[in-house]
């Protein structure tokens, strides 16, 4: 089966096993597990933050983020379909107090800013008091711009802000842009990394940040459950990803491209979708209907193919589909919506 309704859904390769397998491993609550350590002192080194801490998810290191910038009743402001806000189950409120203030994003996936410093609250008693900013690189595909970020900083500096990344695709930001990690994040008091989607290890993230920050992160990740064992075996799999796994994003952009333009060769020929631009792994494309979408869903799983089922479609390409596997999918994408 080709699965594109994610990189996250990518296997590890024989060799990362084997790297799993051979990892020296101790107790990291103890602080005891060198291949852990030395992990997280080699990402800190590349992001050009003081440290770094293992956890076991994008969602838990931007939740522990949120948890050591803010107190209960403070706010960060977030963009209405950034994943910290939408798609991470209200964490930071449920477990934090923390409230949130979205923003409808513009276009290309940033925020107005005029209209973020328009909200951030005045000292006053009735209000929240405003601590964060959090952004999202990549967002839905789409590289946000450097120019965008220095901006967003000065706007925190102005106001006494933290600003937050949620970097879990940022190596693809860094494909795309030709950037290293360290210019990209340089802006930002904290970022989330996630290893478990473009770089294919089977668990694993990691926030950076100042030594101070992630000591609070720490005592955190203990409190919500998170502090790990013998999980060398974890930072194994992203210290070999970090060697092998980087470089190769730039095969997963190509190949979106590839679908992007099959795509968009079928709408002209007349096929009942529209295709967005594609930046780095992800397409997106728009059926007339939730019907449609239902329909190609079922035709292409009945020839191998797992998509979605949404009337916007996110196709993800990731380590595990090949040029060859793109072109079988616009043929059954073909067939498929000439049954419609």
């Amino acid at each position: 089966m080709l699965d594109l309704r994610s990189d996250t859904v990518t296997k590890p390769t024989a060799a990362m096993r084997a790297a799993m397998a051979a990892a020296p491993v101790g107790d990291d609550v103890f602080g005891d597990d060198p291949t852990i350590n030395a992990l997280q002192q080699r990402i800190a080194k590349l992001a050009g933050k003081e440290a770094a801490l293992i956890a076991s998810s994008g969602t838990q290191t931007n939740l522990l983020a949120l948890l050591s910038h803010c107190q209960r009743g403070d706010e960060y402001l977030v963009g209405q379909e950034y994943h910290t806000y939408r798609y991470e189950a209200g964490g930071a409120a449920v477990l934090g107090g923390i409230v949130p203030q979205p923003f409808e994003l513009e276009a290309d996936g940033t925020l107005n800013l005029t209209q973020v410093e328009k909200r951030i609250k005045p000292d006053d008693p009735h209000f929240p008091i405003t601590r964060l900013l959090s952004l999202e690189n990549t967002h839905t595909g789409k590289v946000i711009s450097q120019e965008f970020m220095l901006k967003a900083r000065k706007l925190c500096n102005k106001h006494g802000l933290k600003l937050h990344l949620d970097g879990a695709r940022i190596f693809n930001a860094c494909v795309a842009s030709k950037q290293s990690l360290a210019t990209l994040v340089e802006p930002f008091d904290s970022v989330s990394i996630c290893f478990s989607k473009g770089l294919g290890t089977p668990i694993g993230s990691v926030l950076v940040g100042s030594h101070k920050l992630i000591e609070r992160a720490r005592r955190w990740r203990k409190m919500l459950g998170g502090g790990m064992r013998q999980a060398g075996i974890v930072a194994a799999a992203m210290d070999y990803a970090l060697d092998h796994h980087i470089e190769r994003l730039a095969d997963d952009h190509r190949h979106a491209q590839q679908l992007h333009d099959g795509l968009m060769q079928l709408s002209q020929n007349g096929a009942a979708i529209t295709v967005e631009p594609a930046q780095t792994n992800m397409v997106y494309l728009n059926y007339n209907s939730t019907d449609d979408a239902q329909k190609v869903s079922t035709h292409l799983r009945e020839q191998g193919i797992i998509v979605g089922a949404g009337q916007r479609l996110r196709l993800v390409t990731h380590l595990d589909i090949s040029s060859q596997d793109i072109e079988r999918v616009i043929i059954a994408f073909d067939q498929a919506l000439k049954l419609l």
